[in-house]
Order: C-alpha cells, then sequence, then structure tokens
C-alpha cells in the first residue's frame, strides 16, 4: 500500500475541492521562518509572548499565480477549528510575509479571524497537550474582490474553482 503524506492528502482534498484545475505542485513550498514543520512555535508568536505573526517564506508558485491566500487555523480547539489570521489578495508574485506582517498590516487585505479581529491572533490553547496550527497558503488565478474582513467560510466560497496550487505547513504549541 501506497502512504502519502499529509501535505499530499491535503492537496488531494484541496483538489476534490476546488476542481480539476487544481494543480498538485510539489515544489510549491511554505515555511515558517525559524520554524522546522512540526515543531513547536516560539512564545514570542503566541498570546504568552508578543503574539506577532512569524515571517513567512514560500517558493515554487504555481504559473499563472496573480493572487494568493493564506489561511491560519488550529483543528485541535476545544470548539472545533479555531481561526487565527485571514490575508487574502496579496500579489501573486510575492516570495514571503515578514514578521508582525499580520498585526502591522500585510500587502493583501487582513480578514477577521475567530478572535473577532482582522489580522493575526496567535496561537492560545487551554493548558494541555500541544495543539496543531496549520498554514496553508492558496496561489488563485485572480483576486477574490473580497472586501477588507471577510472570514475563511467567505475567502473559501469565493476561491472555489480559481485555486491553482496549494502548500501547507504545521507547528505546535502548548501551555
Amino acid at each position: 500500500m501506497m502512504r502519502r503524506s499529509r501535505g499530499a492528502l491535503f492537496a488531494l482534498g484541496a483538489w476534490a475541492l476546488f476542481g480539476s484545475a487544481f494543480a498538485l505542485a510539489d515544489e510549491f513550498k511554505i515555511e515558517i521562518e525559524g520554524i522546522a514543520q512540526g515543531k513547536t512555535i516560539p512564545k514570542k508568536f503566541t498570546c504568552a509572548g508578543e503574539n506577532v505573526s512569524p515571517a513567512l517564506r514560500w517558493r515554487g508558485l504555481p504559473e499563472g499565480a496573480k493572487s494568493l491566500a493564506l489561511v491560519v487555523d488550529d483543528p485541535d480547539a476545544p470548539a472545533g477549528t479555531w481561526v487565527h489570521w485571514v490575508v487574502y489578495d496579496l500579489p501573486g508574485g510575492l516570495g514571503g510575509l515578514e514578521e508582525a506582517a499580520g498585526n502591522r498590516g500585510s500587502p493583501g487585505s487582513q480578514g477577521v479571524n475567530d478572535f473577532g479581529r482582522r489580522g493575526y491572533g496567535g496561537p492560545c490553547p487551554p493548558p494541555g497537550k500541544p495543539h496543531r496550527y496549520f498554514f496553508r497558503l492558496f496561489a488563485l488565478d485572480r483576486p477574490t474582490g473580497l472586501a477588507a474582513g471577510a472570514t475563511k467560510a467567505e475567502l473559501m466560497r469565493v476561491i472555489g474553482g480559481h485555486v491553482l496550487g496549494a502548500a501547507e505547513t504545521w507547528a505546535t504549541f502548548s501551555r
């Protein structure tokens, strides 16, 4: 039996969700600067620290990417998946976001997170076992056209059929 990585399974799920225009691009990668996939997010980037967004870098954008959208969420939250950051209409040629871009403004439009605010809200799980935080970047064939302040659900509805590729990384945090 062939084993697939979690990233490959996410890509296959995204392909099924967004249709055949979605390209499985192994070279499309996103990284949290200074944090290896699956490792612990430093306190600085959480509610226990400065609560600023980490620097992100990506490479291998699919051809024709005119816009990018980023969603950061925690599927381990007690009430269900908790959205920490939604940003969209990032320029297609952008190679990353600087530290604190989710707090002081990024090149795109900031959406509303589940803390009820625009921009980044860092990991803030209840005490206990570590939670996983997924950083998912979508390469789109066009800008979303959404006004600032959209939710993850609104973003996901609008990008359906326009995703050229997706990249994912994740890290953990516990208190």
